[in-house]
C-alpha cells in the first residue's frame, strides 16, 4: 500500500501536458537519443553534464548558440562556455548548426519534462519486498517444523508396533529360518552359476570403470559462475557485437585471450545502466545487470560521478571454461582466421547463452572427426600448390583437412 501511495503521489505531482506538448517531447526524445545520448544523461554526469533542468541554469538564447556553435564560443572566450569546457576535461561538444529553434525546443522540453528517478519509491519497494519475503520464510519454516514433528511421531509409533509384532511371533519366525538354505551356500554348490556370476561381475566392473575413466578431462556443459556476470546473450545476441571485437587475439594468436576490461569500458564509459529487456525466463532484472556494470567500474577504478579513472584497480579472477591439456597444441588463428571457421562451430550458439558454458566435448575423437569432414579452401594461395598435387593423388576436387595431414599425430602433439 505504501508503494502504491508513493506512485500515486509522484503521478499527481507531474505536470499535465497537452497532446501537442507530448508530441514535442517525443520528438525531442528521438533527437536526444540520436545525437546527445552518447555523451549526456538526464540525471547524472557522463562525458558531458546532466541535462535535466538545463533551462533553469542557462538562458535559452545562450543554449541556442551553445548547441549550434559551442566551439566558436569557447574560442571567443564566453565565460559559461569556457567554464563547461574546463570542467569536462576540455572535451569539445559536437556542434549542431543544422538544428532549428523548434528542434532545440523539443530537446529542451524532453530534458525538462523527464522527472528524476523516484529513489524513495525504489527504496520503499525494496523494504516492502524484504518484509514480505521474511514473512514467507517464517511461514515456510513453521510448516516444515510441524511436518517434521508429525513424521517423527509416526516413525516412533510404527517402530513400537513392529517391535510388538516381532516379539509376539519370534519363535515361529526362528523355526522357519532354520529350514531355509542361505543363498550364498546355494551359489557355492552350483559351480556353473558361480562362474556366470563371477564373469558377469568382472564384465560389468570393467564396463563401468572404462566409462568412468573416459569421462576424465571432459568438461562438456561446464558453466562456472564468474565474478562479474557477463551475458553473451545481450552482447553477442541482442547487440550483435562481433566475437573478435572482444577476443581480438583469436585472429593472430594461438589463444583467443581474455578481453581486457578497457575493451569493456570502450562502451561502458557511456553505458552505466542497463536499459534492455529483462530476462524474465531466468529471473535476471535490470537492477541486476546494472549492478554488474558497477562491479566493472569498481574493478577498473572508474569514478562514475566525475568521469575519470582513479588508478585504484582491482583484479578480476575470471574462471576458465575451455581448457585443453598441456600436451595438445591448438591455434585459434589457424582455425578462426585462416580456415574462417565460425566461433559457433566449436563454442555453440554463444549469442543465446546467458551464462557461457562448454558446448563441445573437445576430445581428440571430436577434433579428428571434424578434420575428416572439413574441406580446405583451394583458393587460399598458401595451400594452392599442395592442394593441386594432392587433389590429383586422391582423385578429389576438394581436399579434406585429414588428407592434407590434419590427423597426423605431430600436428597436435609434439
Amino acid at each position: 500500500m505504501l508503494l502504491l501511495k508513493r506512485i500515486l503521489l509522484v503521478t499527481l505531482l507531474l505536470p499535465s501536458i497537452s497532446i501537442s506538448q507530448e508530441a514535442d517531447i517525443q520528438a525531442g526524445k528521438n533527437l536526444f537519443n540520436a545525437n546527445c545520448a552518447a555523451c549526456h544523461k538526464l540525471n547524472k554526469k557522463a562525458v558531458g553534464p546532466a541535462l535535466n533542468g538545463v533551462t533553469e541554469k542557462y538562458d535559452k538564447d545562450w543554449l541556442y548558440s551553445w548547441i549550434r556553435k559551442g566551439s566558436q564560443m569557447i574560442k571567443e572566450g564566453d565565460p559559461q562556455a569556457v567554464a563547461i569546457w574546463e570542467e569536462y576535461n576540455r572535451a569539445v561538444m559536437t556542434n549542431y548548426p543544422q538544428f532549428n529553434d523548434e528542434q532545440i525546443d523539443n530537446i529542451l522540453a524532453y530534458t525538462n519534462f523527464t522527472p528524476p528517478p523516484p529513489t524513495n519509491v525504489a527504496s520503499v519497494s525494496t523494504e516492502s519486498v524484504a518484509q514480505g519475503s521474511n514473512i514467507s520464510v517464517n511461514i515456510i519454516l513453521g510448516v516444515s517444523i510441524v511436518i517434521f514433528t508429525i513424521l517423527v511421531v509416526m516413525l516412533f509409533l510404527v517402530q513400537r508396533t513392529l517391535i510388538k509384532i516381532a516379539n509376539a511371533s519370534g519363535v515361529k519366525i526362528e523355526s522357519e529360518k532354520k529350514n531355509i538354505t542361505p543363498l550364498w551356500q546355494t551359489v557355492i554348490k552350483n559351480q556353473f552359476l558361480l562362474i556366470i556370476m563371477v564373469v558377469g561381475l568382472l564384465l560389468s566392473s570393467a564396463y563401468f570403470t572404462y566409462g568412468y575413466l573416459m569421462q576424465i578431462g571432459i568438461d562438456q556443459g561446464y558453466a562456472p559462475i564468474q565474478p562479474i556476470h557477463y551475458s553473451h546473450k545481450i552482447h553477442a545476441g541482442a547487440n550483435q557485437i562481433e566475437c573478435k571485437y572482444c577476443h581480438s587475439s583469436a585472429r593472430v594468436s594461438k589463444h583467443s585471450g581474455i578481453p581486457a576490461l578497457n575493451v569493456c569500458m570502450n562502451c561502458h564509459e557511456y553505458i552505466a545502466d542497463y536499459n534492455g529487456e529483462e530476462d524474465l525466463e531466468n529471473g535476471y532484472t535490470k537492477d541486476f545487470y546494472t549492478n554488474e556494470i558497477k562491479k566493472l567500474y569498481y574493478a577498473v577504478g572508474w569514478d562514475e560521478e566525475n568521469q575519470v579513472y582513479t588508478g585504484d584497480t582491482k583484479p578480476v579472477k575470471w574462471v576458465r571454461i575451455h581448457n585443453l591439456p598441456d600436451f595438445v597444441y591448438f591455434n585459434h588463428a589457424q582455425h578462426a582466421q585462416v580456415a574462417k571457421i565460425e566461433c559457433q562451430t566449436c563454442h555453440g550458439p554463444v549469442e543465446e547463452m546467458e551464462i557461457m558454458y562448454q558446448y563441445s566435448p573437445l576430445t581428440m575423437g571430436w577434433c579428428i572427426d571434424c578434420h575428416r569432414e572439413s574441406t580446405v579452401d583451394k583458393d587460399n594461395e598458401y595451400y594452392q600448390k599442395v592442394h593441386d598435387q594432392l587433389s590429383k593423388k586422391y582423385g578429389v576436387e576438394k581436399l579434406t583437412v585429414a588428407q592434407l595431414g590434419g590427423i597426423e599425430c605431430a600436428k597436435c602433439h609434439y
